[in-house]
């Protein structure tokens, strides 16, 4: 029997993927999380950088870390350079100070076809999870009606779920393209 709500839950999970996915790729704004999955070299080992430090935006176009050791703040320089997020941080004492440059036009088309990447991705996502629920539908017992009411659920929860990743890309983009 094809369980709606498991069905549900999975779909939520490709969507939740999208939109954290979406929250690493960069804006015209500072924000948190552009540095917040890199991972810097401390004590032997990969750290995120959440873990070395305190990441604060005190305006539109800065990011700060406050690095809590004092050794630790050339690593950090180095790892944000070595992230390929574009940025040049400058250390300023115990803290590395990241401005965060406008956008180009060029740079903002080619964040908003990798945006459109992962909304692909989690349609596919999506669309596996709806061919798994048909398939159990289909092996279900039960009669023939019982059996077209659960697709019709399950397709109208497909339906429902693509428009929530639509709605949120067509979201960013605008956040990508605004000046």
């Amino acid at each position: 029997m094809a369980d709606i709500k498991e069905l549900r839950k999975r779909m939520d999970g490709a969507l939740a993927s999208l939109k954290s996915e979406f929250s690493g790729l960069r804006t015209g704004r500072a924000s948190a999380s552009l540095v917040e999955p890199i991972d810097v070299d401390a004590y032997g080992s990969k750290m995120p950088m959440t873990q070395v430090g305190t990441i604060t935006v005190p305006e539109p176009r800065m990011i700060t870390i406050n690095v809590w050791d004092k050794g630790l703040v050339g690593a950090v320089e180095k790892a944000i350079r070595e992230a390929g997020i574009g940025v040049n941080p400058v250390v300023d004492g115990q803290s590395v100070r990241i401005p965060v440059p406008p956008l180009t036009e060029e740079r903002r088309k080619d964040l908003v076809k990798v945006a459109a990447k992962y909304a692909e991705q989690a349609k596919v996502a999506i669309r596996n999870v709806r061919r798994e629920g048909m398939e159990a539908v289909k092996s279900a017992e039960g009669g023939e009606d019982q059996q077209k009411k659960l697709s019709e659920d399950v397709q109208k929860l497909t339906d429902e779920m693509v428009k929530k990743v639509d709605d949120a890309f067509a979201a960013k983009e605008v956040e990508i393209m605004q000046v």
